[in-house]
């Protein structure tokens, strides 16, 4: 375009200008303004500035919610409670992101996207210095609560605007590299919380969290475009009428049973792995690092393979592997290196499900419900946290009934009742460029 003006096509009507530095907020200069420039004018990619500030909020948020799993005892023993009280640190985290995510992202509709996401990790750094300087159990349960809603919001908004900035036939990779985030803080960030928390005490790793919050908070302001186009909200009512769409609630029904049944097992692994497999705590240490590694290339690969074959095809490939690895767990369990490799292959398919899943839901909501896509991508993640807290508390009473051998079982069945809902998902091309995507892309600031 002439003069590096790029034109936006909002919903089929509206023509709306601008001009290359039009982006920088007021009194930006510099670095700054000379960044955002390059981010707008050479157009995103999923390894663009931008969406490296998202995987960096997502990596504080991930780290956030699963360090205090290796501090429980901890807590307990500072703040005078019982370990079940202190446990529910971890398993109340779900409640508020169910809840939480899909309310606020309606609440939040019309807010502009890069002040938005930048005031979600604001307030999780707050959440995380509440709970570091938290001089009872009460206020650390208010800061985890505060912290929660701050993640699923985020990644309810997150996911449409990392599939917005791709380019056409990227976007599932795009939303699998914001969430390589998540999956890259079981690797690196929860481990290294959890030595930090037992060596300096659990208020660190929160500290901690809160100056990598703040990080984040500045990556997002300076690196996202300062105009994301997105579709206006429609009213509350129509936004939650998104549990009335068929192709939607297939999806949301696959985040729940594939993923979340995962934790039937993933839970107990622990205990599986000394019980039956007889390996030392160290080993156990170092199946859970393999197991998250196994799950960023997953999460990776979950984003290929979704713009490859599109949503339907590539859920059906990934939950095939999945119940494979989980029905075959119980012969494996016994024996140290066939137990290392099903893990592998459990923990990739696992995380396979994740971009596959959220682009699709992305994309169905941009033709089902176009008003609500936000919306849409919050009951996801609350669909995801629903899960992970149901399925864990089915694995508890299987331990407690039957066996802990029973609990692949469990996570198989789980999978089996996902793929029978992967046949009633409308698989988008690959090809096909929903509208947020053809929206930022008539924002391009350079000829081509």
């Amino acid at each position: 375009m002439a003069d590096g003006a790029g034109m936006v096509e909002a919903a089929g009507a509206e023509v709306t200008e601008f001009k290359l530095g039009d982006h920088v907020a007021p009194g930006q200069t510099g670095l700054a303004a000379r960044i955002a420039d390059l981010v707008d004018a050479q157009g995103a990619t999923p390894m663009s500035p931008a969406l490296f500030a998202l995987a960096v909020a997502a990596f504080a948020i991930g780290t956030t919610e699963f360090v205090m799993i290796g501090l429980v005892p901890d807590v307990a023993r500072d703040l005078t409670v019982t370990i079940p009280q202190a446990g529910l640190l971890v398993t109340g985290y779900a409640l508020p992101v169910t809840v939480g995510a899909p309310t606020v992202t309606a609440l939040t509709g019309r807010l502009p996207r890069r002040g938005l996401v930048a005031g979600l990790m604001g307030l999780f750094t707050l959440g995380n210095l509440l709970g570091g300087a938290a001089p009872t159990y009460e206020v650390l349960l208010a800061g985890r609560i505060v912290t929660a809603v701050a993640h699923g919001v985020f990644f309810g908004v997150g996911a449409p605007i990392a599939m917005g900035l791709a380019d056409r036939e990227r976007g599932a990779r795009a939303v699998a590299t914001m969430f390589a985030g998540l999956t890259l803080a079981m690797v690196i960030g929860v481990p290294f919380g959890t030595i930090v928390g037992q060596s300096l005490g659990w208020r660190a790793p929160l500290l901690a969290v809160a100056l990598l919050g703040c990080l984040a908070t500045a990556l997002l302001r300076l690196l996202l475009p300062r105009e994301i186009p997105h579709v206006r909200p429609a009213g509350l009512q129509s936004q939650f009428a998104v549990l009335m769409k068929p192709r939607l609630l297939a999806l949301y029904f696959i985040a729940m049973t594939g993923f979340g049944g995962s934790f039937v097992v993933f839970t107990f692994l622990a205990p599986l792995r000394r019980e039956v497999t007889h390996v030392s705590p160290a080993a156990v240490s170092l199946a859970l690092m393999a197991f998250g590694a196994a799950a960023v290339v997953g999460n990776f690969g979950g984003g290929r393979l979704s713009d490859a074959l599109g949503t339907r095809r590539g859920l059906i490939a990934a939950l095939v592997g999945l119940v494979l690895a989980l029905a075959t767990l119980p012969f494996s369990a016994p024996h140290v290196l066939t137990m290392f490799a099903n893990l592998l292959l459990w923990s990739a398919c696992c995380f396979c499900l994740g971009p596959i899943v959220q682009s699709g839901v992305v994309a169905a909501a941009e033709e089902v419900a176009p008003g609500a896509v936000a919306t849409a991508s919050g009951f996801n993640i609350a669909a995801f946290n629903f899960g992970i807290a149901t399925f864990s508390a089915i694995g508890g009473l299987l331990v407690a009934g039957p066996g802990i051998m029973t609990t692949p079982l469990g996570g198989a069945a789980a999978g089996c009742a996902a793929l029978v809902g992967s046949l009633f998902v409308r698989s988008h091309r690959p090809g096909r460029m929903p509208i947020s995507r053809r929206k930022i892309q008539s924002c391009s600031l350079i000829n081509t």
